[in-house]
């Protein structure tokens, strides 16, 4: 079940919040498509065969589960370094569930629209994630305006 769009959305950030530490995780678009993502993988993995519920099975849910969770732990830090951090953290697991979704494609245990729509959905948090990054990661931080300012 997916969330609808709301206006002013760029980049996962609600317009109000700019490119601040304000609001929550939950205000972030990226976060609630991820967790769509998180459920589209339970749903799809529950036919897995039961062979595989120590292996792949568990392996996608994991990376699935780690994408949102990273993403609320870096929005709950105090600094945008700390941020970052787990937003990389987050864009390597949805890699590794990425890679995931392949195999399973590849095994046959999923069926070609059920895994177009994990790699459809996975993509969509993937740039959703990569713009959330690049706009953190392009905005001066304090120390370099000041830095910049003394050397002026």
């Amino acid at each position: 079940m997916s969330q609808p769009e709301i206006a002013g959305v760029r980049y996962g950030l609600a317009k109000s919040e700019g490119v601040s530490m304000q609001g929550t995780y939950e205000d972030l678009k990226v976060w609630r498509r991820a967790m769509d993502l998180v459920l589209e993988v339970y749903r799809s993995t529950s036919s897995f065969p039961r062979q595989e519920i120590y292996g792949l099975t568990s392996q996608m849910r994991r990376a699935a589960v780690s994408v949102p969770s990273n993403i609320a732990e870096g929005k709950g830090r105090f600094s945008r370094k700390e941020l970052l951090q787990f937003l990389f953290h987050a864009r390597g697991s949805l890699l590794e569930l990425q890679t995931q979704i392949t195999i399973g494609r590849e095994l046959g245990f999923l069926a070609p629209a059920e895994g177009k729509k994990l790699t459809d959905l996975a993509s969509e948090v993937g740039r959703l994630l990569n713009g959330l990054v690049n706009r953190f990661q392009d905005e001066p931080s304090l120390t370099s305006l000041q830095v910049s300012g003394l050397r002026s």
